[in-house]
């Protein structure tokens, strides 16, 4: 299950034979097996499913992924039993400690300002100090070094006129839609893992319903933010976020990332890293498997300049 498919034209979806159909207007209907999917991506109001299909889906544990008229995620279909041990990894997950859970929120924290700083080696060839800040994250993460490291790296990656802002201008719809197909990516792993979704380490917002996959996400984001690098440097930071943009976005999850000494898509490190939360959660001790370096994020720019990246025009 690895695939990502993206319907954003009127069509009818049904299922034939476990394969996922998909008629359009000018009378083609293409097939994948729902075996291969990963995430479906619907974003066109005139799409119409079956129920039939969505139970299929819902079985094969795929998320499927509704968008609004923005086109970003307005909602993800998760399968209600996803893993057989369930009962048991939530009871583990509501028992834990408060100290694993800050140091589950530490590794985290200090895995991410790593992956940024990797990246902006390779953007910028400094990294502006967030290894060294990475080194000096407490258990709980009590200084906010997570946010201090984002106002470091923001303007040295995409310029120093770039504010990260949900609203703002581009690229902050790519790192938005980035965002979007990756926590439910992230919510599916952690569904699978059997853990509540809801019940975060860190991220206790009351209308988060996937505040655990808010937490698990965050060492992720870099790949996102690497793919939307690129983009800018392409010249595709602006315009309207069409099929071309959204599929180098939708790519990140075949990224081979570096995790337990070898390389892996995304979206596989993301099962192994829930994997690991429910078993250090079982456990009780500190078993959470991270993305460890630096593969997968974009290669080096032949000729890093001294300063920041140039803002996207």
């Amino acid at each position: 299950m690895t695939r990502t498919v993206e319907v954003s034209s009127p069509a009818r979806l049904s299922l034939r034979h476990r394969q996922l159909v998909v008629a359009r207007e000018d009378g083609s209907a293409p097939t994948v097996p729902v075996e291969d999917l990963a995430l479906l991506i619907v974003d066109n109001p005139q799409v119409t499913y079956t129920h039939a299909l969505l139970a299929a889906l819902a079985e094969a544990k795929v998320a499927t992924i509704l968008c609004g008229p923005d086109h970003m995620p307005v909602g993800v279909l998760l399968p209600y039993a996803a893993n057989a041990l369930a009962g048991e990894r939530q009871r583990a997950q509501l028992a834990c400690p408060r100290p694993l859970a800050k140091r589950l929120w530490q590794a985290i924290v200090a895995c991410k300002l790593r992956r940024q700083a990797d990246l902006l080696r390779r953007a910028t060839g400094q990294d502006a100090g967030l290894d060294a800040m990475a080194a000096r994250v407490r258990s709980g993460d009590p200084e906010n070094l997570e946010a201090q490291g984002a106002q470091r790296y923001w303007p040295r990656l995409l310029g120093p006129a770039f504010r990260r802002d949900r609203s703002g201008a581009a690229p902050n719809p790519l790192l938005n839609y980035g965002y979007a197909v990756l926590r439910a990516a992230t919510a599916r792993a952690v569904v699978g893992a059997g853990l509540l979704a809801g019940v975060g380490l860190f991220h206790a917002n009351r209308g988060d319903a996937f505040a655990l996959a808010s937490d698990l996400m965050e060492p992720f984001r870099p790949f996102v933010d690497g793919v939307v690098w690129e983009m800018a440097r392409a010249g595709l930071a602006e315009g309207e976020l069409d099929r071309t943009r959204k599929a180098h976005l939708l790519g990140v999850l075949n990224i081979a990332v570096g995790m337990d000494g070898q390389a892996m898509p995304l979206g596989l490190a993301l099962h192994r890293a829930a994997a690991s939360l429910a078993a250090s959660f079982g456990g009780r001790r500190m078993l959470l498997r991270l993305p460890e370096d630096p593969t997968g994020l974009p290669e080096p720019a032949e000729e890093p300049d001294e300063g920041a990246a140039p803002a996207p025009s």
